[in-house]
């Protein structure tokens, strides 16, 4: 069972998830399967994974089998289990939990040769309408504070396999991250009685100089204080705090957009590895005044060294209006 773990001294919390590695060769470095290889995630090997917990089936045919479009499947190798209860217990000063929450893989497209950029607008939209799906059904579990969807897509990002997936992890706590944005948030919102997201595309808007594109529902921007190079947020130009109620009207929007920022970052920089990282409110504080549910888009460009993991600042060597300008002027129609 893996566990939870919270640093008395900053608060963090870790998982320790025994469950994967726990011998010194477990840690050597593994590269991406390519060329010629198996790979679980192609059509005619749904065996290989997990039963899956949805799926988008033209005709219904059976479940597990070939014939879908998009599949949402249980990771292999979970960093948290889904069974058993969370006993919270304290170890002298230390704070602990079990590892409860859930870990799920969402295989975006049963074509291998296709990244996420390349699926149609419709492919995208269904795969944001599974977020939802997978959202709305884990927030019925009382055990769970927050719904945290990631992608890592290349190696250097941290993906293991090729085929495109997202992946998704109901967590027990809100992450200190999250929390952060959700403190900040407030702090404005007191002051203001103002989303501090909302006066950001605001200003965005007016100023132009860090807008990357927008269309009727949705903006996507270069943020004032990028930790990487290229870092690009999306957010919806209404105020709504969680994504799973944001309507049916905003994910051919978001979709649109999504799909435009991952052609002009792949044009502009020659379609480089990337995570993406969706934010949204606490499953069980949804309609927050001061909260914006956005997506933190951040390609794989430089490196966390020393002075960035001691110090907690980063060093970014290009100017956000910069890189807003390359991306905005990039021609992906």
């Amino acid at each position: 069972m893996p566990e939870l773990r919270k640093d008395p001294i900053v608060g963090r919390w870790v998982i320790i998830s025994t469950e994967r590695a726990d011998r010194p060769n477990d840690f050597q470095v593994q590269h991406v399967e390519r060329g010629n290889s198996f790979c679980p995630f192609c059509p005619g090997n749904e065996s290989a994974t997990p039963p899956e917990v949805l799926a988008y089936r033209p005709g219904h045919p059976n479940p597990n089998g070939p014939g879908w479009q998009l599949r949402v499947v249980p990771n292999k190798f979970p960093a948290l289990m889904i069974e058993g209860e969370l006993d919270r217990e304290g170890h002298g000063l230390y704070d602990k939990m079990n590892g409860i929450g859930a870990h799920e893989v969402f295989i975006e497209t049963s074509n291998h040769s296709k990244e996420l950029a390349d699926l149609s607008p419709a492919e995208v939209e269904a795969l944001l309408w599974a977020f939802h799906d997978r959202m709305v059904d884990l927030r019925r579990d009382a055990r769970f504070r927050y719904v945290l969807v990631f992608k890592n897509h290349g190696e250097a990002a941290g993906a293991s396999l090729e085929h495109s997936h997202t992946q998704l992890i109901a967590l027990p706590i809100i992450p200190r991250r999250v929390q952060g944005e959700l403190d900040g948030a407030s702090k404005h919102y007191e002051s203001k009685e103002r989303c501090i997201y909302c006066d950001i595309i605001d200003q965005e808007k007016r100023e132009s100089v860090r807008l990357v594109y927008e269309n009727e529902e949705m903006i996507a921007l270069a943020p004032w204080a990028p930790r990487r190079p290229f870092e690009t947020w999306i957010l919806p130009k209404k105020h709504i705090s969680n994504f799973e109620d944001a309507g049916r009207g905003i994910y051919p929007a978001f979709a649109d957009a999504l799909l435009t920022v991952l052609k002009k970052i792949n044009k502009v920089l020659g379609r480089p590895p990337y995570n993406f990282t969706l934010h949204t409110s606490p499953l069980q504080k949804p309609g927050l005044p001061y909260f914006h549910w956005h997506l933190e888009l951040m390609p794989t460009l430089t490196k966390i060294a020393g002075f960035e993991s001691g110090s907690g600042f980063y060093i970014n060597p290009s100017p956000p209006e910069m890189t807003a300008a390359f991306l905005r002027e990039a021609d992906v129609s």
